[in-house]
């Protein structure tokens, strides 16, 4: 089988923190893959690097063959990355972030036009074409970071909640998007804290916690009969600790 995704045995720490630890996972080609974790368990460090964007203390991490850190110009010419924290050019309009950076990545300049044109209409964002990313909001920031992830038509999407602060039409907008994406035979991994969303679109999932992963598979493997959340909490170790107090809230 032919991996769209692979991080090898992938490690970050800063300070005295292990982030990440010798973390490695597998991403079949034409999956939605689903990664989860608690806050802090390294989920987006792990991605990170796993794109390019912070460099490993040891592993690496390969994009259909190609390793990110010996070949970053193929590995990042087969993949969108929608990552935490996106920084936008502020004082430039949507549509000018998108003939930029199009331009940048040396596409044609009518292929950039025509593509510009395209997202922002089906993402509903053609509507502010005299508005700077300044003026936008989450959500608007967040669906103008899919379509830079989209512009060089990928052939992966790496998503990093990618349905925070979205409003409802606009993450059905973005649901119709990826699955189109994976019908046409695209890959998408994605980390959400969502579980019902998780549950709703990918075929795989992994859990992470403390920079490992704990449980990866198909969503019935890692469900294991009960509901994703159910197997979530049980494998972080989470607790309800606190459920039963603040008596003083009730009336």
């Amino acid at each position: 089988m032919e991996h769209a995704f692979e991080l090898i045995g992938l490690t970050k720490t800063f300070g005295d923190q292990r982030a990440v630890d010798n973390l490695s996972l597998t991403v079949p080609k034409g999956s939605f893959f689903g990664m989860l974790g608690p806050n802090g368990a390294g989920k987006t460090t792990s991605l990170s690097m796993a794109v390019g964007l912070l460099r490993p203390d040891a592993g690496t991490a390969k994009i259909f063959g190609a390793d990110v850190w010996q070949e970053p110009t193929k590995a990042k010419a087969l993949v969108g990355v929608l990552p935490d924290g996106l920084g936008i050019p502020e004082r430039l309009t949507g549509q000018e972030v998108l003939t930029y950076l199009g331009l940048l990545r040396g596409l044609p300049e009518d292929e950039v036009k025509a593509r510009t044109a395209e997202l922002l209409e089906v993402l509903e964002l053609d509507h502010e074409d005299e508005k700077q990313v300044i003026g936008y909001s989450t959500g608007m920031r967040k669906k103008l970071g899919l379509a830079i992830a989209l512009l060089h038509a990928p052939r992966l999407l790496v998503l990093d909640e990618p349905f925070e602060a979205v409003d409802p039409i606009s993450a059905a907008t973005i649901r119709t998007i990826l699955n189109r994406f994976i019908a046409g035979g695209g890959s998408v991994v994605m980390s959400s804290h969502v579980m019902a969303l998780v549950e709703q679109l990918c075929d795989r999932v992994a859990v992470v916690a403390n920079g490992k992963v704990v449980a990866a598979g198909t969503v019935s493997e890692v469900r294991a009969g009960g509901s994703l959340e159910d197997a979530f909490v049980a494998l972080v170790g989470a607790s309800t600790r606190g459920a039963e107090g603040l008596s003083w809230l009730s009336a």
